[in-house]
C-alpha cells in the first residue's frame, strides 16, 4: 500500500485538537515552563522537548523518534514515519493524551503530566506500539517489526505491532513486559512490569490472551493462551494464569484461582489492590 509523505509540520495544520488533547498540552507547556525556571540545566531539554514544538502532536511524534531513532533509521526518517501514523489514525495522539491522563491519575509517585511524557518508558513505549501496529496495518510488516525491536532494546518492553492496544493504559515501569500477537488490552487496564501475555505453545491462529476493560495484572503474572480476563478482574503478583478468569473476580497463585469476594468497581482505574475476606494483597 502506498502512503502519502508526510512532515512534522503536517501535524501542526491538522484540525483542532480534542478537548482533552488540548487540556494536555497546555498543562505539558506549562509544567515544562515551571520545570526549566526551577533549574536553569533543564532550560534547554524543556525546550526541545516540549516549548518549541506547536502542538502536542508534533512533541509527541519527537519524543518517540528521538528514542528509537539509531543508524538504521534516523530521526528524521523516524519523525517521517510518526507523522505519516498520526495523520492517518488521528486517534493515536488522542490515546495518548488519554494514557497520559491515566498515569496521573493513578500512579501515586506522580502528580504531573510532564514527567511520564518525558521518562516513563512504558508510555513511550505504548506509543511507540501504536506507530508500529498502524504500520502492520498498512502492510508495512518489517518496518513495523523495526520499531517493535527498537522498543524492546530501548524500553524492555516487547508488544508485538498486531496485538490491540486501547486506550488510558497505564504500563507502569514497563520493565520484561510482553505481549503477544493476537493479544487484546482494552481500555482503562493497567498493567505491572514483567507481565507476559502470552501463547502455550507453537499453537498458530488466535492464542494469546483478551484484557477486558478496567483489569489489573499485577507485577509478574504470566497470563497464557486465548483465554479472557473478564472486566474488571485482578490477577495477583507472580501469578501463572491459564484459565479465564470471570469479570469483577481476583485470582493469585500457581496456578492462580480466585481467592476473596467478587467485587464491583474497576481496579484498573481504582489501583486498588487489597482483596477482603480473606485479606490479601497482589
Amino acid at each position: 500500500m502506498t502512503v502519502p509523505l508526510v512532515s512534522l509540520s503536517n501535524l501542526s495544520t491538522e484540525p483542532s485538537p480534542s478537548p482533552q488533547v488540548a487540556a494536555i498540552w497546555e498543562a505539558l507547556c506549562a509544567e515544562a515552563v515551571n520545570a526549566s525556571a526551577k533549574d536553569a540545566a533543564l532550560t534547554r531539554a524543556m525546550n526541545s522537548a516540549v516549548l518549541y514544538h506547536a502542538s502536542f502532536a508534533q512533541a509527541l511524534a519527537q519524543r518517540v523518534a528521538i528514542k528509537l531513532a539509531n543508524h538504521d533509521l534516523d530521526i528524521e526518517e523516524l519523525l517521517a514515519v510518526i507523522a505519516q501514523a498520526f495523520v492517518g489514525n488521528r486517534n493515536i495522539v488522542a490515546d495518548a493524551a488519554a494514557d497520559l491522563t491515566a498515569i496521573k491519575e493513578r500512579d501515586p509517585s506522580n502528580t504531573e503530566i510532564l514527567t511520564p511524557f518525558l521518562y516513563f518508558k512504558g508510555f513511550v513505549a505504548l506509543q511507540g506500539q501504536r506507530v508500529a501496529h498502524w504500520l502492520w496495518h498498512h502492510d508495512r510488516l518489517h518496518l513495523a517489526r523495526h520499531i517493535q525491536s527498537r522498543i524492546s532494546e530501548v524500553f524492555g518492553v516487547d508488544i508485538h505491532p498486531a496485538a490491540k492496544m486501547g486506550r488510558s493504559i497505564m504500563l507502569d515501569h514497563g520493565s520484561g513486559l510482553v505481549i503477544g500477537e493476537t493479544a487484546v488490552v482494552e481500555d482503562d487496564v493497567s498493567i505491572l512490569q514483567n507481565v507476559t501475555l502470552g501463547g502455550t505453545g507453537k499453537e498458530t491462529g488466535d492464542r494469546h490472551p483478551k484484557v477486558r476493560r478496567g483489569a489489573l495484572i499485577g507485577a509478574g503474572a504470566k497470563i497464557l493462551g486465548n483465554i479472557e480476563i473478564g472486566v474488571g478482574a485482578k490477577v495477583g503478583a507472580g501469578s501463572v494464569v491459564i484459565n479465564a478468569v470471570a469479570a469483577y473476580t481476583s485470582v493469585a497463585g500457581i496456578p492462580a484461582r480466585q481467592v476473596g469476594k467478587r467485587h464491583f468497581n474497576l481496579p484498573g482505574i481504582t489501583m486498588d489492590q487489597t482483596l477482603s475476606e480473606p485479606e490479601y494483597t497482589i
